[in-house]
């Protein structure tokens, strides 16, 4: 009996955790400067702190099942885990693309998470393709 789980993708899930926190108080705290400094509009803040609390939600299952999938080599909780990434990914693009105001500290965030999803998926593929076999 071998083992199958990916040690890179445990490990990039392990920082996905801390840089999420990470990014999630970033964003926050962004929303409120520009909402301080810029004129935002009120009917549009509502919307991008919906859109990154969904995030904050979604990320919750999508990690513990990668976790979970990853750690009991099982495919099913992994292929979950890879479709709420794609979730994940079209709100990042969202925060990315057509939130109200978009500064460069937000583009550098979220393409570092958009990264961090992509080589996860890459890794989550990986290992499903493993764990079938």
């Amino acid at each position: 009996s071998s083992q199958l789980s990916s040690l890179p993708l445990q490990i990039l899930l392990y920082v996905n955790v801390i840089y999420y926190i990470f990014f999630f108080l970033a964003t926050l705290a962004m929303i409120i400067y520009k909402s301080q400094v810029y004129s935002y509009p009120d009917d549009l803040l509502a919307p991008d702190l919906a859109v990154l609390f969904l995030m904050a939600i979604l990320e919750v299952p999508r990690l513990y099942l990668g976790f979970k999938g990853n750690l009991t080599e099982a495919e099913v909780p992994l292929g979950l885990s890879l479709g709420l990434t794609v979730g994940s990914v079209v709100l990042c693009v969202y925060l990315l693309l057509w939130q109200t105001y978009v500064l460069w500290a937000d583009v550098l965030l979220n393409a570092v998470l958009l990264s961090a999803y992509g080589l996860e998926s890459g890794l989550k593929v990986t290992a499903i393709a493993a764990f079938v076999s």
